[in-house]
């Protein structure tokens, strides 16, 4: 309804008693789908958004307007200086026209994913903002108002259609006319007409969007306004929101999405891995089986076949020919010792993206849920997820470090930090931060039946101290405790805990080199 020629028709009005005499200062784009124009006289500024997107066209208007340093492009330079004369609705259509001094008019042209912005001088088109819609240059200015008999008589003549009389009415409005007989029926459309001209405009939401309407009973959450800037305005910043909402969604979504069909097949895959590792022969026991018959093996067999006597049956078993049997023997005890450390790191991972998988899964289900985008935003920044750059479509969304075969965590920032130490650490886990100063979090990962080797935990606390205040202090404390006696209460800030249990380790901060 925003773009009616019976809304259009007040809009013009408003907009001329606002505008008339000021000079047009600015003219650029930022942004591919809207340009903004800036008018100005003495002590006032006045500018007028244009959005031309294919699904969204509208204008609104704005007291002052902060254009960005780069990537702006200056428009329509000839009639840069020009003042305004006059503001009005072209009849029976969806056009508006600014019209300047030195027979220069600016047409804002509300045709639906055909809108655009056109100067004309004299009758003639001389630029456009929407250059793709090339019928716009054939265009002359004289013949876009439409200068129709709005009378019974002609009604009538038209077999009462009231498209052909009253062109700009939409299908909402049309619907009211339900009359058969022309006469009730020319009544019933004066009777329409003038309710929609009597300069009451509604905002509220149709078919769940954001709609304008001359008639409240058509839409819900009806507000009213009688100014139809005002009206036009708050329109426009519904849909603004609504818009925002829905990209920002959109993109959350998507990439939660991303994040967890990822993660999904990581576990699927890493479950068939370790089904493999599983079903493999136990290369310990062959081992055995080796040493306890190395007088019966070749020297520089392929391979051999013994009994097993775990089984009580022969088993083939594959050997190197450059290993003497007991090398043999040898081999398979560190191939099984490696098979165990994989298993181990495997389950150790498997246990973490299990876990990471419900997060995510439960993310995208809050997310579908949240209706505006206040509560979105907060949700995102609360839970520390940012989905500008993909980040979170990341496996590891912190700075990782293996050292010396246990994997270290480091927190990018304080909501970062939160993640880690709440999120993505175990009880078991090992947790060091430079002590009395602000700094990332750094977990050292548990393994399965290993004892945290001093080496590994200096160097860790190297890190903790390196991303701190300290870093560049010759010897930093940093506290070490295991991740059970961090706690954080709902009245601390992002990255602050509390630590119940610690010890201080002195360390030099410096960078992990492997």
């Amino acid at each position: 309804m925003h773009q009616n020629y019976y809304f259009l028709k007040p809009l013009g009005e408003e907009l001329h008693k606002e505008m008339q005499g000021m000079e047009l200062a600015t003219c650029f784009t930022q942004n591919r789908d809207e340009m903004i124009l800036g008018f100005c006289k003495p002590n006032q500024d006045f500018y007028i958004r244009v959005v031309l997107q294919s699904d969204f066209a509208c204008i609104n208007t704005l007291s002052e307007f902060q254009r960005a340093k780069k990537n702006t492009l200056d428009l329509f330079d000839i009639i840069i200086g020009k003042k305004v004369l006059k503001i009005e609705a072209l009849a029976n259509d969806r056009s508006l026209v600014i019209l300047l001094e030195d027979n220069f008019t600016i047409l804002f042209k509300m045709y639906g994913n055909r809108s655009n912005v056109i100067v004309f001088e004299g009758n003639d088109v001389i630029d456009l903002f929407h250059k793709k819609l090339q019928n716009d240059w054939e265009l002359h200015l004289s013949e876009i108002p439409k200068n129709i008999e709005q009378t019974k008589e002609n009604f009538i003549k038209e077999e009462g259609n009231v498209k052909k009389i009253y062109p700009t009415l939409d299908k909402t409005l049309l619907a009211q006319i339900t009359e058969e007989n022309l006469d009730k029926r020319w009544q019933q459309t004066e009777n329409l007409i003038q309710k929609i001209t009597n300069h009451y405009f509604y905002v509220g939401v149709y078919n769940g969007l954001p709609a304008l309407h001359f008639l409240p009973d058509t839409i819900e959450e009806a507000k009213e306004y009688i100014s139809a800037l005002e009206a036009l305005n708050a329109y426009y910043y519904a849909y603004a929101r609504l818009s925002h909402l829905e990209k920002e969604q959109n993109q959350a979504i998507k990439s939660l999405q991303k994040a967890i069909d990822k993660t999904e097949n990581y576990v699927e895959k890493t479950y068939l891995k370790m089904e493999d590792l599983s079903d493999s022969h136990d290369l310990e026991k062959i081992g055995h089986i080796l040493m306890a018959n190395l007088h019966q093996i070749p020297e520089k067999a392929e391979k051999v076949v013994l009994h097993n006597f775990y089984t009580q049956k022969d088993i083939t078993i594959k050997l190197k020919t450059e290993y003497n049997p007991q090398k043999n023997a040898e081999w398979y005890y560190k191939k099984s010792k490696n098979q165990k450390i994989e298993i181990a790191k495997l389950e150790e991972n498997l246990q973490a993206r299990e876990l990471h998988l419900t997060m995510l899964q439960n993310h995208l289900q809050q997310i579908e849920a949240i209706e505006n985008i206040r509560d979105l935003r907060n949700y995102l920044k609360e839970n520390a997820l940012d989905f500008q750059d993909d980040k979170q479509a990341n496996e590891n969304p912190f700075k990782s470090y293996q050292i010396e075969g246990f994997t270290v965590l480091v927190g990018r920032n304080a909501q970062n930090n939160d993640l880690l130490t709440q999120k993505y650490a175990y009880k078991e886990d090992l947790w060091l931060h430079a002590k009395d100063v602000s700094g990332s979090h750094v977990v050292i990962k548990y393994q399965s039946g290993k004892v945290f080797p001093k080496s590994v935990i200096e160097k860790a606390a190297q890190l903790a101290a390196y991303f701190s205040k300290r870093r560049n202090e010759t010897l930093c404390p940093v506290i070490v405790t295991p991740k059970k006696f961090v706690r954080k209460t709902k009245d601390l800030d992002f990255g602050q805990v509390i630590v119940e249990k610690e010890t201080v380790v002195m360390v030099e901060p410096a960078l992990y080199q492997a």
